[in-house]
């Protein structure tokens, strides 16, 4: 799989903009300001429905905007096909694959797979536990589109709970209430969260020893990785990954902490209150892993992730698009050269630098300069 050719419309930085991409590392190379996160960025957009730069789709499109749109070709198998985002703040987005609209805008989910390592990442060690959450379920949706259906639905309920529980405590001081609603939207929240939690926690299993053998290979061999999931369960978490299981597990468990729940006004059960704990010989990564050692983690989960998503897809498929946005400027030279070892054969490598120096000769490939509005191919 890879990008052929992407066209933006008022994205970010750029108002119009025009450029083929071949197969195997290409570097996008000019000075911070330039707009060449913005290309790789919109390829990532295209992928996932979400940026690794904001929250919001609003930054995204061009000042004075209305509207944003990406537009790629995209080779898979030999078949390429044209994928279509319009990004509309405060509206719905609309999406259409070679030229034909489809009702959703995550109908376009799966088209195209991206693994994107950029500076951000380093919150995935450092940052709250909702960073290392959205990293679990965006690789679920990447490797089973369906899961952003999944996760909608999750969101979605915990949403009208929270509203509920909101009240519940004034209707309880004036008179008790009818507690029979929350009880039916616990039973959603138990069966939506479960679909989520047993995905989670298959897919911990699955990334466990690729995040170690990558971790050996961008550390050189120093140190050992851990990954658990925690969960708000807590000891009541059942050792099987049996949806029905663990929805009954959730139910008894939103039961039990019900009164909490009420006079906090917020769901304390769920998977929207789990974790993904990274440990390094045993210790917590967060708080205690070096500089270096973090960015080692973090390397080793995309790296894992990419592994996961190639042995995933079919030969129809190919390899995901691998993305690697200003990297090697926090990089230092050991790992620099691992790093560019690890991923030159990759079916595609998309590289953003500030100067040419930073990105190690194998990666260079086809490059193109980023200067004032324009993008120039200089090999």
């Amino acid at each position: 799989m890879h990008v052929s050719a992407l066209s933006l419309t008022d994205f970010r930085s750029w108002a119009a903009l025009e450029i083929t991409l071949d197969r195997g590392p290409t570097a996008l190379v000019g000075a911070n300001g330039q707009g060449k996160t913005n290309i790789v960025e919109a390829i990532g957009y295209l992928a996932t429905l979400g940026s690794h730069r904001v929250a919001t789709d609003g930054p995204l499109v061009r000042a004075d905007s209305a509207r944003a749109v990406v537009r790629a070709k995209v080779e898979r198998g030999g078949r390429q096909t044209l994928v279509e985002l319009e990004v509309n703040p405060g509206a719905a987005n609309r999406a259409r694959i070679n030229r034909s609209p489809v009702p959703r805008a995550r109908e376009v989910l799966g088209l195209l797979r991206t693994v994107l390592f950029a500076p951000e990442d380093l919150a995935l060690v450092r940052g709250d536990p909702s960073e290392r959450r959205r990293f679990l379920d965006d690789l679920l949706v990447s490797r089973a589109p369906r899961f952003a259906g999944v996760r909608s639905d999750y969101e979605r309920v915990l949403k009208q709970r929270n509203a509920l529980l909101k009240t519940a405590f004034l209707a309880k001081r004036s008179g008790g209430g009818d507690m029979r609603t929350l009880d039916v939207w616990d039973a959603h929240l138990a069966q939506a969260g479960s679909a989520l939690l047993a995905a989670r926690l298959d897919l911990v299993d699955a990334l466990r020893p690729l995040v170690a053998a990558s971790y050996a290979d961008v550390s050189d061999g120093q140190g050992k990785t851990g990954l658990a999931y925690k969960c708000s369960l807590g000891e009541a978490l059942p050792e099987t990954q049996d949806r029905e299981v663990l929805a009954a597990a959730l139910l008894a468990e939103l039961a039990r902490m019900r009164p909490q729940e009420v006079e906090r006004g917020v769901s304390l059960v769920g998977p929207h209150r789990d974790d993904l704990v990274l440990s390094l010989a045993d210790l917590p990564v967060k708080g205690y892993a070096s500089h270096g050692e973090s960015w080692s983690v973090v390397l080793a989960l995309r790296l894992a992730s990419y592994e996961l998503l190639r042995s995933d897809g079919s030969a129809q498929d190919g390899e995901p698009v691998l993305i690697l946005d200003d990297v090697f400027a926090e990089l230092d030279v050991g790992r620099r050269a691992r790093l560019a070892e690890l991923v030159s054969s990759a079916e595609q490598v998309l590289v953003t630098a500030a100067v040419a120096d930073d990105v190690p000769e194998a990666l260079l490939g086809g490059r193109y300069d980023v200067h004032a509005g324009a993008v120039t191919r200089v090999r």
